[in-house]
């Protein structure tokens, strides 16, 4: 038997209504990678043209965090752990609470 709390359930509404393109793969600031490695990745993984990749490795260095995707949430999970691999700090959010 599986049982939902409130809070749950919400989260299940919620994402019911916002459609696949609701997530979201975050890579924020860490105090490791250099932001040339940084913009290399994006440039690499995502296939981001110079000017792109260099806006986004701006904003996180900058702003601390950079959406550098977004879609279903499954392929931004398969996107942050790529990410992870690369060694970036990256994470999966719901695109509505941003």
């Amino acid at each position: 038997m599986v049982s939902l709390t409130l809070v749950d359930a919400q989260e299940h509404l919620d994402t019911d209504r916002l459609g696949d393109d609701a997530w979201q793969t975050v890579v924020w600031n860490d105090p490791v990678n250099l932001m040339s490695y940084v913009a290399h990745v994006f440039r690499e993984y995502f296939g981001f043209d110079a000017e792109t990749a260099s806006r986004l490795m701006l904003a996180v260095h900058h702003e601390g965090h950079a959406v550098v995707a977004h879609g279903p949430r499954e392929q931004m999970e398969l996107h942050t752990q790529a990410m992870h691999d690369y060694g970036l700090w990256a994470t999966v959010r719901n695109g509505a609470s941003s």
